[in-house]
């Protein structure tokens, strides 16, 4: 069923139910995002995409990649109130990160110069949840996952071991916006590969961070299915 909704002034026509941020993209309109991709189920963690609704005459910050649409609701995107979070989490990211491209990006596009917030210890990581999401939803291994809490918070594979689950087929490496997780050769089996998260930072995405309309997004999906379809064909199950 087909709801209206205005957004940023413009009408929309969606499907009930459809995240907000659907909607926006529909209606030509740019949301921040982190944690989010079209791929994967919505996590809302970064935050980020918040914008500012306004439903039965009262107004409420959600995150647009989760929350639902419902006819005759009107989405805000650029209120003060949605700006002050956005530059919040980014100063926070920028205190964390402040030599990650997409950070660096995201900070110069909202105008902030510098991070308020003290710099505990840098890190490359800015603990999106991307590569877990979809090593478990798309993959459908699970080979890593999200470790500890607050600021000790990691991505890590079970007991900081090398997993005997990964397959080696890099899709955390390609969906990691900064770089910080590659594949390398594993010395005790060459023929496998291992994960390794480190300082290894890509330049700043040619396209800027638009995965959706990126012929390289498009290019790595093919090769993930790929390899995955060739593990899976290797380690059938014979039938007797």
């Amino acid at each position: 069923m087909k709801v209206a909704i205005i957004i940023d002034g413009r009408r929309v026509q969606i499907d009930r139910g459809a995240p907000i941020i659907d909607a926006a993209r529909k209606a030509g309109i740019f949301i921040p995002t982190l944690c989010y991709h079209e791929a994967l189920k919505a996590y809302g963690s970064c935050r980020l995409c918040m914008v500012e609704v306004i439903q039965n005459k009262q107004s409420r910050l959600v995150t647009s990649c989760n929350f639902p649409v419902e006819g005759g609701m009107e989405v805000f995107t650029d209120t003060p109130r949605v700006r002050k979070i956005r530059r919040v989490i980014v100063e926070l990211l920028l205190a964390r990160c402040p030599d990650v491209p997409l950070i660096q990006t995201l900070a110069r596009q909202m105008g902030i110069d510098f991070s308020r917030f003290k710099k505990k210890e840098e890190k490359q990581c800015i603990l999106c949840g991307l590569c877990v999401r979809f090593c478990e939803e798309v993959v459908g291994v699970g080979a890593i996952g999200l470790a500890n809490r607050g600021t000790e918070r990691e991505v890590a594979t079970p007991f900081r071991v090398a997993s005997d689950v990964c397959i080696g087929c890099g899709s955390c490496t390609y969906i990691c916006p900064t770089g910080c997780i590659e594949m390398v050769p594993d010395e005790e089996r060459p023929k496998l590969r291992r994960m390794n998260l480190g300082k290894l930072s890509l330049s700043p995405c040619p396209n800027n961070y638009q995965c959706e309309a990126c012929s390289i997004e498009q290019e790595f999906f093919e090769d993930i299915k790929r390899v995955i379809a060739d593990f899976r064909n290797r380690h059938k199950t014979p039938s007797f």
